[in-house]
C-alpha cells in the first residue's frame, strides 16, 4: 500500500514537533510506530539499514507510551520529548531479549539477557525501539560493506557507501526510518556515516556517556552517541542520555534555542593542507563564512602532532581491540568466521609491540596537552574542519582518487576523525551541503572537554541559517 505524502511528511517531522502532535492529541505513539513499521518494510531491503526489526516490541513500548500520555487525571504520565519516539540502535549495544550480533557470524545467535546503561536510560525516557542497525563487523571499519548481513546502502545513492561503522543507524535515520538512533565511535564512526547521509551525528566527550554494555572496539577511544536529523533532536536525545550529573536542562534549553553570543571557530591549517576534493573544500568555505555572517570569528592556526594521531589511533585501537577477541575466545578460535579486513586488522593487533602502544599513549598525551592549549591560547569555543575529504565512495572501492592521486579510501575517511578520537573531545557532524553528484557534505566541529552542549548549540544555530539537503531519492 503507497504512503500518502502526508505520511512521508510525517516521517521526516522532528522529534520537537512529533511531542508536540503528541500532547495535542492529533497524533499517537502507536500510529506513529505503525508508520515506522511500514517505512521499514517497504524501504528498509533497498538500503539494508537493519539487521533486526522489533514489531512486538515497538507495539508493546508504543502502546504504553500512548496510555501515559493519554491516560485521564491521575494516571497521565510525561515522561519528555523522546516519550513515544521511534528510535533505532546501532547493533553492538546490548539489548535484553533483543539479537545483538555487532554485525558479526560469532554472535549471529546472540541474545542479551541485560540492557546496555544507554538502552536503560532511553527505556525511561519513553523511547520505543523499532530494532538493530546493520554496522561494519565488530565497528571495525568505515564502510559498513558487511560480509555475513550484506553492505548497509547510503540513501543517496545506493550504489555508495553510508559510511562506517554506524551505517545503518545514519542511513535509516537520513531515509525516515527512525527519528534517532544511537552509534558508536572509536576513530570516526558516527561522525563519518553521518556526513556521508546527510545528519547530524555527536561523538561525545570520552566518559561523557556511558559505554557499559557495548561491544567494545577499543576501550581507550570508544565512545556512545546519538544520530538524527538535525541539532535540535540531537540535543533531545542528549538530554536523556548524557552522565546526569551535569544536567538535562542545558541540552533541552539547546534544543528549543539558541544564545547570541559570538563565537571564535579555530581552523587547524594542518587540516585544509590535505588532500580533499574541490566539492569539500568549496562547501567548508562557504560553510564557514555562513557561520562568520551570523557573527562568528574565523581564528587561523597550527596544531602539528594532527598528522601524527592516524598511526598513533591505529597502534592503541589494533592491539586493544585483538586483546578484547581474544579474552572473549572469539579469536584466533573462530578467526575463520570474520570477514577478511576484521581478520586482518586482529591479526594486525597481535603484532603491535607493547612499545609501540606505549609509544602512541605518549603522543596522545601529548597532543592533548597541545590541543587544549591551543584552544586555551586563541580562546577558541570549537575547531571547525571537514567532517570528511571526500563524499561517500562506491561500495568495494578501496582506493579513491582526490585531484588526480589515488589514496587508501578508509585513511582518508579516518583522517579528519581519529583527532577528536584521540584527544578524548567531543565532536560533532552536521550537514554542510552537497557534492555536484548530490552526495551530502559534512561539516565538523570539535569541543572543549564538556563541551558537548556549545557544540549543539553552534550547530543548532547553523541548523537554523543552514537550507538543508532536502530528502534522499531513496527515501520514498
Amino acid at each position: 500500500m503507497a504512503e500518502t505524502m502526508a505520511e512521508v511528511d510525517l516521517a521526516f517531522r522532528s522529534i520537537e514537533e512529533l511531542a508536540a502532535l503528541f500532547r495535542k492529541r492529533k497524533l499517537s505513539p502507536v500510529e506513529l510506530t505503525q508508520l515506522m513499521l511500514g517505512r521499514i518494510s517497504k524501504i528498509g531491503p533497498k538500503l539494508n539499514a537493519y539487521l533486526t526489526v522489533c514489531p512486538e516490541i515497538a507495539l508493546a513500548q508504543a502502546n504504553e507510551a500512548e496510555a501515559e500520555l493519554f491516560g485521564g487525571r491521575g494516571r497521565r504520565r510525561d515522561r519528555g520529548a523522546l516519550h513515544g519516539i521511534p528510535i533505532s540502535l546501532k547493533d553492538n549495544i546490548l539489548t535484553a531479549g533483543v539479537r545483538t550480533t555487532a554485525g558479526s557470524e560469532v554472535l549471529r545467535e546472540f541474545v542479551p539477557k541485560h540492557d546496555a546503561t544507554i538502552v536503560r536510560l532511553l527505556r525511561a525516557a519513553g523511547a520505543v525501539l523499532l530494532g538493530k542497525t546493520n554496522m561494519h563487523e565488530f565497528a571495525y571499519g568505515v564502510s559498513s560493506n558487511n560480509p555475513h548481513f550484506g553492505a548497509v546502502r547510503n540513501p543517496w545513492d545506493t550504489e555508495r557507501i553510508p559510511g562506517g561503522s554506524s551505517g545503518g543507524s545514519a542511513a535509516a535515520v537520513a531515509a525516515g526510518l527512525c527519528y534517532a538512533s544511537i552509534g558508536t565511535d572509536t576513530g570516526g564512526s558516527i561522525r563519518i556515516p553521518a556526513a556521508l547521509c546527510g545528519v547530524v551525528g555527536l561523538k561525545p566527550t570520552l566518559g561523557r556517556i556511558s559505554v557499559a554494555g557495548t561491544i567494545p572496539l577499543s576501550p581507550t577511544l570508544d565512545c556512545v552517541g546519538p544520530l538524527a536529523r538535525n541539532a535540535g533532536d540531537v540535543a533531545r536525545v542528549a538530554a536523556f542520555v548524557f552522565a546526569r550529573e551535569k544536567g538535562e536542562k542545558a541540552f533541552e534549553s539547546i534544543a528549543k534555542g539558541v544564545s547570541k553570543k559570538k563565537l571564535r571557530l579555530g581552523v587547524p591549517q594542518e587540516f585544509l593542507k590535505d588532500e580533499m576534493s574541490a566539492d569539500i573544500r568549496a562547501a567548508f568555505e562557504a560553510a564557514m563564512k555562513q557561520l562568520e555572517r551570523d557573527g562568528a570569528r574565523r581564528v587561523s592556526l597550527s596544531i602539528p602532532l594532527i598528522h601524527e594521531t592516524e598511526d598513533a589511533g591505529n597502534q592503541i585501537a589494533w592491539p586493544e581491540a585483538t586483546h578484547y577477541h581474544e579474552q572473549a575466545g572469539w579469536f584466533p578460535a573462530k578467526a575463520a568466521e570474520y570477514g577478511p579486513d576484521v581478520r586482518s586488522r586482529l591479526e594486525a593487533g597481535s603484532k603491535v609491540a607493547a612499545t609501540a602502544y606505549l609509544a602512541a599513549l605518549e603522543v596522545r598525551e601529548h597532543f592533548i596537552a597541545e590541543l587544549h592549549a591551543a584552544m586555551k591560547e586563541n580562546a577558541l569555543d570549537a575547531l571547525a574542519v571537514p567532517t570528511t575529504p571526500i563524499a561517500a565512495p562506491k561500495i568495494g572501492e578501496e582506493t579513491t582518487a582526490v585531484n588526480g592521486k589515488s589514496y587508501p579510501t578508509r585513511a582518508l575517511l579516518l583522517r579528519f576523525n581519529r583527532p577528536a578520537n584521540l584527544a578524548g573531545l567531543p565532536a560533532i557532524s552536521i550537514p554542510c551541503g552537497h557534492t555536484q553528484e548530490a552526495l551530502p557534505i559534512g561539516l565538523q566541529l570539535i569541543g572543549a572537554a564538556g563541551g558537548e552542549a556549545q557544540l549543539l548549540e553552534i550547530a543548532r544555530r547553523f541548523d537554523k541559517r543552514f537550507a538543508g539537503l532536502g530528502r534522499p531519492p531513496a527515501a520514498n
